[in-house]
């Protein structure tokens, strides 16, 4: 195994609730973000604001880190608390912006995150280099804020072209999940050999993190999708009620 990975050498399960990260530049960044992002928010937005990063924070910092250089369905569960769970938050509590741009641009750009970083290749450069470990990380949250931003922040006139966005967006990372999950065969490399403390044979663990991340995302761009619905219905009955 070259080198040592971001979150260090691969955990032993006895020890693995011992293995927080206490990373002090990544600490002071994301109190830094979260401390700006909620001052700068009122209301509903400031406590999704600090729910958003307080789940942010726990995917980089908590034990979680560690068990992902071990499992495969460990990395994909913490890309999948910060896509699904704290990027909805910090999405939804980020303004809009003085211009509207297209929710295809945001779908794209996740698109090319997820896709990307999850092939082998790019995938086993994140545990040899810090710098793609990082690259890996900033651009799949990053660009997950943006589509959930673009997701629940929009006007009624957007809708439907907010709900294609989403559903397209829902049908890659769908389709990545269960590649992943029919697989007859591992294709990371890295956690060869590091499965089986976890009960788990490469395969089950590559099967596991698809799932992971066809299932749950499903359910959480439905739910936008349905959400999107409602506040248009809502908009449309206004004028009737007068």
């Amino acid at each position: 195994m070259a080198g040592i990975p971001y979150c260090g050498a691969p955990p032993l399960p006895g020890a693995l609730l011992a293995r927080w990260n206490g990373d002090p530049v990544v600490i002071a960044a994301l109190v830094l973000l979260a401390g700006l992002h909620v001052w700068r928010s009122a209301g509903p937005a400031r406590r999704e604001a600090a729910l958003g990063w307080a789940i942010a924070a726990l995917a980089f910092l908590s034990p979680l880190c560690a068990l992902s250089v071990s499992l495969f369905s460990a990395r994909v569960g913490q890309h999948m608390v910060l896509v699904l769970l704290a990027a909805p938050l910090i999405g939804k509590a980020l303004p809009r912006g003085s211009w509207r741009a297209s929710p295809w641009w945001s779908a794209a750009a996740f698109a090319a995150a997820l896709w990307s970083w999850h092939m082998p290749a790019p995938y086993a450069e994140t545990f040899r280099s810090d710098a793609a470990y990082w690259a890996m990380h900033l651009t799949l949250f990053g660009s997950a804020i943006w589509l959930w931003r673009d997701l629940l922040n929009h006007d009624p006139d957007q809708t439907l072209t907010v709900l294609a966005a989403g559903t397209a967006a829902s049908m890659q990372m769908g389709f990545l999940g269960a590649i992943l999950t029919l697989s007859s065969h591992p294709l990371f490399l890295w956690h060869l050999g590091l499965t089986s403390a976890w009960g788990l044979t490469p395969l089950e663990d590559q099967q596991l993190g698809g799932a992971l991340m066809w299932v749950p995302g499903g359910v959480f761009f439905l739910a936008a999708a349905m959400r999107s619905l409602m506040l248009l219905r809502s908009a449309t009955a206004r004028p009737a009620a007068r």
